[in-house]
């Protein structure tokens, strides 16, 4: 085992959005940074995350904002108010990168900037500043004088540095492709610091449906609904999938059927085909005579609901549903789809679940490690899509630099 010393330096272990944005600010504090990662080349995910839109972060108020977090609200407004969403524009403008609030507030850089250009221009301003980067590097553990293990997979050595501070930055255990595999739970749970396990956040839920549906349907959207589960509901665009549902609306009350999943009692999402109708106009539309056409044609003509609807009735609903506008209107508004469970973690957009809260300090440092920091998906935190994911990692990222940086002041 070689040991590798360098003189003072900060490790940042982690070449993902939070890892380099903490590599960033600390380099710009006159500090020498070296960057390890797992994988030959680091922001592999920040590369998938370009691959749906790349939505960067939202133009939501601030105290709004700060509520998409949950429990972790009063963290995140700490984090977020250090660098904001507001700051996340202007540190792109100085990569050269500049962006706009699409029509849903949620902010994109232009046509002209595709993911991959975002992230060169980064690792340009990275090594103007002298970050050094050190690819096909794995984490795997601390050593008794609090030294990092680390292995050189391209050539099997394993090494030890000992840095002034570090930054721990390996995502959650979702898209393993990109090297968020989790696996680091092992070496901080042999520390003795206490991680939550992991459980997939914005993620599909699994509906069984029949054969007959599966075969007709297949993959198709309904626009302009709401779905609610217990007392959440959100408004978007759902996709019917074989193997159940995705989009925006399921994503976001991933955590409500999760907690329903938990129970004994069922999981259930309850849709609503009309949300813009009262339920009073609703079944006025619905008392308008059928003159004998079918109730897929009916639904066409009186509430422009095509296929799937009728399909989707006669797979949810009961087989009188159609009998009377009362039934029929209730059904609409509140049919409700049995879940059986959430897709698997490799396949959430990201995960709930990581480093215990109470394992950190106010400035993301382990209490068991001093100066060690913890920052992005490693985390126990969670958040919808619409750019609060990406703005939380790089806010963790920015915070935990600037506690590293406070700590070797002190």
């Amino acid at each position: 085992m070689a040991t590798e010393r360098m003189g003072s330096f900060i490790a940042v272990v982690g070449g993902g959005p939070a890892g380099l944005l903490a590599a960033q600010h600390l380099a710009e504090a006159g500090h020498q940074v070296v960057v390890y990662d797992a994988q030959p080349t680091v922001g592999r995910k920040f590369l998938v995350a370009g691959h749906g839109g790349f939505n960067l972060t939202n133009a939501e108020p601030l105290p709004d904002f700060e509520q998409r977090y949950g429990s972790r609200q009063a963290s995140f407004q700490r984090y977020l108010r250090h660098f904001s969403p507001h700051d996340l524009r202007h540190w792109l403008h100085t990569l050269g990168i500049e962006t706009f609030v699409g029509t849903s507030g949620r902010i994109f850089p232009t046509a002209a900037h595709k993911p991959a250009q975002v992230l060169r221009a980064w690792l340009s301003r990275l090594e103007a500043l002298g970050v050094g980067i050190r690819v096909r590097h794995r984490w795997l553990g601390f050593t008794p004088d609090n030294g990092l293990r680390l292995r050189d997979d391209a050539t099997g050595q394993e090494l030890v540095v000992h840095p002034q501070a570090t930054i721990l930055a390996l995502g959650g255990s979702s898209w393993t492709k990109t090297g968020s595999d989790g696996q680091w739970t092992t070496a901080l749970t042999t520390s003795g610091v206490r991680c939550v396990p992991f459980e997939p956040a914005n993620c599909g839920a699994e509906v069984t449906w029949s054969a007959f549906f599966r075969d007709k349907v297949g993959r198709v959207p309904l626009k302009n609904i709401a779905l609610t589960c217990g007392l959440h509901t959100v408004r978007g665009e759902l996709m019917l999938t074989d193997y159940g549902l995705e989009g925006t609306p399921v994503y976001a009350l991933t955590p409500a059927l999760r907690a329903a999943l938990a129970t004994e009692a069922p999981a259930v999402l309850l849709l609503n085909l009309k949300p813009d109708l009262s339920a009073a106009h609703l079944l006025e539309k619905l008392r308008q005579p059928r003159n004998g056409k079918s109730l897929a044609v009916y639904l066409d003509k009186t509430l422009r609901l095509g296929a799937p609807v009728p399909t989707l009735l006669r797979e949810l609903g009961p087989a009188t549903a159609g009998d009377s506008p009362g039934t029929l209107a209730a059904l609409l508004q509140r049919l409700p789809i049995p879940v059986r469970g959430l897709r698997p973690l490799d396949e959430a957009i990201s995960t709930a679940g990581g480093v215990a809260w109470d394992e950190l300090d106010e400035n993301l440092m382990l209490a068991r490690r001093p100066g060690v920091f913890v920052a992005g998906e490693m985390l126990d935190w969670e958040a919808p899509t619409g750019g609060y994911l990406l703005q939380g990692c790089l806010s963790t990222g920015a915070w935990a630099a600037h506690g590293a940086h406070q700590w070797l002041a002190r």
